[in-house]
């Protein structure tokens, strides 16, 4: 974990405990082969130390398969499903990027023929899109306020499953999250242009829509987010140097807005202040927090 991870789930906690809600641990493990059980211990054992309990969990992906299979064999049933072929770098060469680093779907292999499909069955292994329409979708998030998109026009039809055979993120989490009665979601802003791509996918499987709240990232400098190249920003080196669980806390609430100043805080005595913020004014900036 960095400091990004821990502000947006410093952020997640203050919400749902100022709202008398329950905090789901889910750990989102589809890809098997990179998820490996140290790391997975590692997560709770730091959320535990940075008193970020959760009350319900962990969940695990890996092990909902049938899940997801069923979500997508309704909507494939219902001729919203379509083989695509394009690699990276077709879609690169053919999509228009839209809202940072959201590239939108020129529809390449929306209308292949079935003879076209079959002979590129024949060379290459395709993932599957869901087919989008005209339609706008629209949400008022706790933090950054208005969002519309076009589906068609801002997104294209978009990937439901992998062309290694796993079923892509954005079908498994708004399964997981209809099954698991999750009704609030806490993450980065840069998740923000997926939010109506799920709205739709929630539709489409009779699902509710979620509230949603999209914290500002935190980044190494201007435009360019925190990695493991940022070591004085993992955990390890926070532990480091700040000592104490408290005095991490403190100094991430002092640099976001969380706090009024960077002194050492426990969850719990953020959460008085907390009750009392303003999400959407709350941050010196919307989109970027530089990390110090």
């Amino acid at each position: 974990m960095h400091a990004g991870n821990i502000f947006a789930a410093l952020v997640s906690w203050l919400l749902v405990k100022s709202q008398d809600g329950r905090m789901v641990l889910r750990i989102e493990d589809l890809d098997i082969e990179r998820s490996k059980a140290t790391f997975i211990d590692q997560v709770q054992r730091d959320f535990e130390a940075l008193g970020l309990t959760w009350d319900e969990g962990p969940y695990f992906q890996a092990n909902r398969d049938e899940a997801y299979r069923s979500a997508y064999e309704s909507l494939e049933a219902r001729g919203l499903v379509y083989p695509c072929f394009c690699t990276r770098a077709d879609l690169h060469a053919a999509s228009a990027p839209h809202r940072g680093e959201k590239l939108v779907y020129a529809g390449t292999c929306r209308n292949l023929t079935d003879d076209e499909v079959q002979a590129r069955l024949a060379k290459h292994k395709p993932s599957f899109r869901l087919r989008v329409t005209d339609d706008e979708y629209s949400l008022v998030d706790l933090i950054q306020g208005p969002y519309l998109q076009n589906l068609e026009a801002d997104c294209g039809d978009f990937v439901i499953r992998r062309s290694d055979g796993l079923f892509a993120y954005q079908l498994a989490v708004v399964v997981d999250d209809g099954e698991q009665g999750v009704n609030c979601i806490v993450r980065g802003m840069d998740l923000l242009c997926s939010t109506p791509q799920q709205m739709y996918l929630q539709d489409l499987l009779g699902l509710g829509h979620c509230t949603y709240a999209h914290v500002p990232l935190i980044v190494g400098e201007r435009d360019r987010r925190l990695s493991k190249r940022d070591r004085d920003a993992s955990l390890d080196k926070l532990l480091e140097t700040y000592k104490t669980p408290e005095a991490i806390i403190g100094h991430i609430a002092g640099i976001t807005g969380l706090a009024e100043t960077g002194d050492p805080v426990s969850c719990e005595e953020l959460l008085a202040h907390f009750r009392e913020l303003d999400l959407s004014s709350a941050f010196p900036d919307l989109v970027q927090i530089q990390w110090r």
